[in-house]
This record gives C-alpha cells, structure tokens and sequence, in this order.
C-alpha cells in the first residue's frame, strides 16, 4: 500500500439491543482479561446500547467499588500493552453500569436475590427485560447454573413471541469427552431451547475467520479449484510461545488435545472445508458445518501424535519444563502439543489429508491455515535443468498478523530456466483501520443481536467429540515413556515430522516467512556441464583467481619493468646460442637467477627460476675480433 493511501474505514454496525449482561464467575480470569475490556471496546465503538447494565456474580462478598477497581486494574494494563491509553470517558461510563452480586452457584435465594436486580436494572436502564447470562465459570457449574436460572424463573422469554430475549453464553471446554458432552446437552436442553443457547468459541471472533468464507464465496478465482482436484493437502497451525502459566490443576485435567482440538481447530476446519451455504443465514451456515464435521472419519492412533515440551528457550529466555510448572505432576503424562492427520468422507475432499498441530511453549506464536495446491505437470520444462517445482501455498494467517498470502514460482530474470519463489500478500492492518479488539467484541454483539452463526450446535459439539474419542480412548490405556518429547522453543517432537512424512510431505517451518527470504536470496544453481565448460576455458587464459584489487595495481605499476627484464634476458640468450653455434666445444657456463622479484610480488607466487647464461666481456670481445 502506498504511504499516500488512506486506510478504509471499518464499516460500523448499529448499536446492540438494550440488555443486561450477568457475568457468572465476575471475579475471574477470564472476566478481567476478555469480557470487560470487549464490552469497553464495543462501548468506544458505538456497538452497546445505551440501555445497559452489566451485574457481576461470583461467591464472596466484596463490594461494588473494589470489583470495579480490580477490574479497571487489569483494563488498564491491557489497554497499555496495546500501547494506548485508557479512554476515562468509556470506562466510566461503563463502569457506572456495573454492579456486584454475590451469591454461590447453587443457592437458589442468590438467583432469587438475582431476579430482584434485574427487575431494578430494566426499570432504572430501560433493559427492556433482555438478559445475556455469561457462563465464564469451570465446565463443573455449567449445568448448576443453568437449572438454579430455570428455578429463579430468570430464562422464561414466551418463546419466540415473547416481548424480551433470555440468552446464556457457555465457554468452552463443552465436556471432556463424548459421553459427558451428550450427557451436558440433555441437561441443559431440558431447560433452555437450542436457540438460546450459545456456545462460543473465541477463535470464530477472529477477523481473518470471519473472512474464510467472504474470500471462498465472494471470489469466483478460488472457490473452482477449493477441492480434491487441485488441493494436495491442508495445515492447520496453531502455536503458542507460552506455556500453561497458571493454569497447571485446569491443564492437568485438560490437556492439549481436550483444550484445542474439538472446538477452535475443527471450527477453523469446518469453516475451510464446509459446502456453500444456500444463504448466511445462521441455520444455514451452521448446517454446512456440522455436515462437514460429521463426515470427519474417526480418527485412529497411529494418525496421531502427543507430546510435552521440556526446557528450552523461547523468544531468548530460558523455559522450564511442563513437570516443573507450578500445580502440575512431576512424572505428568499430560500433552502440550498434539498433531493429527484426518481425512473428510466427502465427495470434495476425497484423498485430501487435513494435518492439525498446537502446542504450547514453540519456537514461535502463529495460527494460519495452509492449503497447498498441487504441482504442475512438469513436462514443458524437461531439458531446462529444473529438477522439481517450489510448493504452491495460499495461506489464511489468523494471527498475530491477520491477512492473507499466495506463494508461486515465476521465471528468475536471466538467459537460463531458472523458477524463484515469491509472495503477494494482504494484511488487514495494510487496508483498514484497526479498531481494539481481543476477539469477544463480535461475538458479544452476535449474542445480543440473536446471530448464531459464529456459534456451534448441539449436534457439531457432539460430532467433534465422536472424531477425537479414538484417540482419547487409546491415550487413556497407553502412558507415554518418553515425555518430555520436544525442547521449549522448538517445532514439536520428531515423530510429528514423521506423521507428513510417511506421506512424502512435510509441515511449513514455524518461521516461514524466513525461510522463502531465504530462498529468495539465494544462487541459482548452476547446471553441472555449464559449469565445467566455464571452468576448462577460465583454464586456458589463465591458472589462477582474479587478484585483489591491490595486486593487480601492484601488478600494473611493475609491468615496464618486467617487460625490460624479459627483453635482456632475451638479447643475451640470442648472443649465447650464436657463440656456441661458431666454436665448439663451448665453455661451461654458469647458470645463476634472474632477478624477478617485481614480477614475484606482483603474482604473488612462488618465484620462479630462470636460466641466464653470463659471459665474460673480455672473451666475448675477443670471438668478436676473431670473427
């Protein structure tokens, strides 16, 4: 983009409908790092009502003015680490909407207590009675909460008729497994239609996610060639730089492929590999994901891959091992790092291998989609000294640099036949304006607008778990001997490698934009008999490598007097043959050195002897005379 290029304005939608958000877990992590900085985002950005309330729940007192305080703590430094600084306009307008409610989750008069507040916030805020329950609590409260909402009388809404909405907001993980997934869907589908339920993946909030199926769908250049015919294989990445910080008693119970897997790489897969929806309307797109999901084959053991990071360093600071993080077991066999290879019983993508990897402290921070096209035939460049064609990538960068990139060979400028690999990029920071965003901004405005697209099924949920539960089985039966597998900062363990491999394949470099400016810079090869003609004709002109500029100055400045030397030497050598021709048996003559050490300098070589026959002027005179 050119410096005198504008960025284009991001296109801003109206204000949500008024509402109360109840923040179930108000006092935890994720509350202060996603939730409230997202609500102040959407406030600096016009997306929240002006009729809003935000109540806290959590079990411990504390009062309205030390949660605001907690919470404007950790706002403050997530708005400096953006390198901002804290609009007091909108958090204080935020936060003079917010309150805290204190009660245990399974305390019925708290939900009570809870339905009170909420009447008062609808009468004093103009909530029109809306309500987004925010479930950012462990997995264990889910369906605690969800039946004391149902007791309270707090999810009653008259149905798709009725005058307000009831919504709840559940995190991930979605169960640990099959059956507890099916067993949490019953129960909370007695007390709640799908339609308000909301489970939500962060990944899908992203913009490059959202942009899957616009840059699929909207442009008749890729969507001909998005199958088995041209795509040899896909890669989905997920790598983190850190490790499991202080989450080890979550994670030992957890684990990488629980953690990641089931929800934010197969969401990334089934938008990259679901069939054009009729419309985007919410049903329809969730539909063609699920059906995708649904036809993923179960996945078996040997097509999988675990392993935990021992010590190392990341980004040039030394890493402890995952057994030495705190809360975790010293002999843990829990993974950090999973690699799969799947395959979609479709008529699309028959024969097309999807490769999935994450993993904590690696060499590098990077979620991309990478799908790589097939070779082209290579019988027009036969006799060219080609041996095989660069890799054709188009790749969907999800962060940190959110964009999109297409890599292909073209000619190497020259007389010779020469490909060098190149790449067009687009960067959405390159084009728009960046608004804050910590990827809960979309879908809190989806939730309180009633768009479900971005959000999964009971039926998806049901059929991610159905693919990985092979691999969970044999994982549970079979403990791991060789853990710690991988360095922190490295690119996972070697039997990861081996996984592409048995396919002739093999996964990007974490670093991969370094490795094509690498490839970029480097010398064309150079074909053997090429090489040796240009070697036997540098021969006959010369034995030796051009000299240093100062030698060959050295060399210039001595050349008349060496050409002097050369004619002497000559003139004697004339007058010597002449005199042994007349007179014969000639005198023994003495062979000394001529002085070359202008022209030894000059070369800088060894010098070399030169035989010079010397004759006594008196004797020469006299063959003179007699002549």
């Amino acid at each position: 983009m050119s410096q005198a290029q504008s960025k284009r304005v991001t296109s801003r939608a109206h204000p949500a409908d008024p509402c109360t958000v109840v923040i179930f877990g108000a006092a935890g992590d994720l509350t202060s790092r996603l939730v409230v900085p997202a609500l102040y985002n959407m406030r600096r950005t016009g997306l929240l009502s002006d009729n809003f309330s935000v109540i806290g729940f959590n079990h411990g007192k504390m009062a309205d003015n030390a949660w605001k305080k907690s919470l404007h703590t950790a706002l403050e430094r997530y708005v400096s680490n953006a390198g901002a600084k804290l609009d007091d306009d909108a958090w204080g307008w935020l936060s003079s909407q917010m309150s805290y409610h204190a009660g245990d989750f399974d305390d019925l008069s708290a939900f009570q207590s809870l339905a009170t507040k909420l009447k008062d916030a609808e009468r004093r805020r103009g909530t029109q009675g809306n309500v987004l329950f925010y479930l950012a609590t462990p997995e264990r409260f889910f369906g605690d909460v969800i039946e004391q909402l149902k007791n309270a009388g707090l999810v009653d809404d008259g149905g798709a008729e009725g005058r307000f909405w009831r919504r709840v907001i559940i995190e991930k993980p979605f169960g640990h497994d099959l059956a507890s997934a099916h067993a949490l869907n019953e129960r909370i589908l007695k007390v709640l239609r799908e339609d308000q339920i909301y489970r939500i993946d962060h990944f899908l909030g992203k913009e490059t996610v959202q942009n899957i199926m616009a840059f699929r769908f909207a442009n008749g250049l890729f969507e001909p060639i998005w199958n088995r015919d041209r795509i040899d294989h896909v890669q989905i990445t997920v790598a983190e730089t850190v490790g499991v910080e202080r989450r080890g008693s979550f994670y030992e119970q957890t684990g990488a492929l629980r953690d990641m897997v089931p929800n934010h790489l197969f969401q990334l897969l089934a938008m990259v590999a679901m069939e054009p929806p009729t419309s985007f309307d919410a049903e329809a797109v969730r539909t063609r994901k699920a059906e995708t999901i649904e036809a993923i084959r179960p996945i078996q053991p040997e097509d999988a891959v675990r392993g935990q990071y021992g010590p190392g360093a990341v980004n040039n600071e030394l890493a402890t091992s995952y057994r030495d993080e705190p809360n975790v077991a010293p002999d843990s066999v829990t993974e950090t790092f999973v690699a799969l290879k799947l395959s979609i019983d479709t008529w699309r993508w028959s024969g097309v291998p999807f490769y999935l990897r994450t993993g904590k402290h690696m060499g590098r921070r990077t979620t991309e989609i990478a799908i790589r096209f097939k070779s082209a035939p290579f019988a027009p460049f036969r006799g060219t000294g080609m041996d095989a064609f660069g890799p054709d990538w188009l790749v969907l960068q999800i962060q940190p640099d959110e964009g999109i990139s297409l890599q292909f060979d073209v000619k190497r400028p020259g007389p010779r036949v020469e490909l060098a690999p190149v790449r067009m990029d687009f960067k959405y920071a390159d084009w728009f304006r960046a608004e804050p965003n910590v990827g809960y901004e979309t879908l809190l405005y989806d939730c309180m607008t009633g768009d479900a697209t971005l959000f999964q099924r009971a039926d998806m949920v049901e059929a991610c778990w159905r693919a990985v539960q092979p691999i969970l089985d044999d994982w549970a039966q079979r403990t791991p001997a060789d853990f710690p597998n991988y360095a922190s900062g490295s690119a996972g363990p070697a039997s990861a490698d081996t996984l592409l491999a048995l396919g002739g394949r093999s996964w990007r470099p974490l670093n991969s934009a370094a490795e094509l400016n690498a490839r970029r810079t480097a010398k064309p090869k150079v074909d053997a008999s090429a090489s040796a003609e240009k070697k036997a004709a540098a021969s006959k002109t010369t034995k030796r490598a051009p000299a240093r500029k100062s030698t060959r100055a050295a060399a210039t400045k001595a050349a008349p007097a060496r050409k002097a030397a050369v004619k002497k030497v000559a003139a004697k050598k004339a007058v010597a043959k002449k005199a042994a021709a007349k007179k014969a048996p000639a005198r023994k003559v003495a062979v000394t050195k001529a002085p070359v050490k202008k022209v030894a300098a000059a070369r800088k070589a060894a010098p070399v002897k030169k035989a010079s026959v010397t004759v006594k002027k008196t004797t020469v005179a006299k063959r003179a005379r007699k002549k």
